[in-house]
């Protein structure tokens, strides 16, 4: 059995909508200062080049599944997105690009074997998310070529399902000997502020525009555990903290990463490439996740 595939690299990814809008719009949103999660897109460019993966796996907090986490096993991508959610102004993105369905096939191998929940699809019209669409298109992943699985959040879940789904995930990418990075494609802390919201900052990505200080407050302290690659410590405060406030898609996106980076035993240290913004009262960061200097992990 080949055991040769690793994880060459992780992030938690902002995909926030609003960063699809032209550059002078976000600039007038922004009172003269665009967002600084755009630059941090070419950082993190930056990181995936380096890291030279042969596959792109995108934990899609916004694919909400029921009674299974899925795997998209489609081998090609090709159509024009618009959001249901925001037509107005995210419609007619082209994308065409390609999809893993050994390792989406392999997820569910893996899976089954353990007694857990991974299937893979593969329907021609499974439609597509923006949270995966975004960066496709941000971190311009279809002039790299590179093969692109989306993983769902399922939503009849609890915190450990992920972790465990995650745990299948990265087992299937250590027989595969392919070399992935993954991406946790979603927020932090994700309440939005009310239609008639006011900015409390003329600056409408900055931080004090997130919706409630007590987010701010958490989200800060769980980058700065991420940081120091303390995965476990986050966990120890999930139940009660970031499954409460609560995170994006329940954290699904970070936690189903983390179990493929080895759960609690995960020490890669996180490097934020922007600034901690916000976007309509979420909290939103990307953060780059060191695997190859993490002892802990089992990938």
């Amino acid at each position: 059995m080949d055991m040769d595939g690793q994880i060459v690299g992780a992030a938690v990814v902002s995909h926030h909508p609003g960063l699809m809008q032209c550059e002078e719009f976000r600039v007038l949103q922004g009172a003269g200062s665009d967002s600084d999660l755009i630059q941090g897109y070419a950082r993190l460019r930056e990181r995936i080049t380096a890291a030279r993966p042969d596959v792109v796996a995108i934990f899609d907090s916004h694919w909400f599944t029921t009674g299974y986490h899925l795997a998209d096993a489609g081998t090609r991508y090709q159509g024009s997105y618009i959001s249901d959610e925001m037509p107005w102004y995210l419609h007619g993105v082209p994308y065409d690009y390609r999809g893993c369905p050994e390792l989406a096939q392999l997820i569910e191998t893996v899976s089954r074997e353990r007694g857990g929940y991974n299937r893979a699809i593969g329907h021609p019209e499974l439609g597509r998310q923006y949270a995966t669409v975004n960066l496709v298109k941000q971190l311009r992943l279809e002039a790299a070529g590179l093969p692109v699985l989306s993983l769902s959040s399922c939503q009849n879940c609890e915190w450990p399902h992920f972790l465990s789904s995650g745990e299948a995930i990265g087992e299937a990418i250590r027989r595969s000997g392919l070399r992935v990075v993954l991406l946790a494609s979603g927020a932090l802390s994700h309440r939005f502020n009310g239609i008639d919201w006011q900015p409390r900052h003329p600056r409408i990505f900055h931080e004090s525009n997130v919706s409630r200080p007590e987010h701010i407050e958490s989200d800060k302290g769980a980058i700065a555990l991420m940081r120091e690659g303390r995965h476990d410590r986050i966990l120890d405060r999930w139940q009660d903290e970031y499954r409460t406030l609560p995170w994006e898609a329940f954290g699904a996106h970070y936690l189903q990463m983390l179990g493929a980076m080895g759960g609690r035993a995960c020490r890669a240290p996180g490097e934020p490439l922007c600034d901690y913004e916000n976007a309509r009262g979420t909290g939103n960061i990307h953060i780059w996740f060191d695997t190859q200097a993490d002892s802990g992990a089992g990938a």
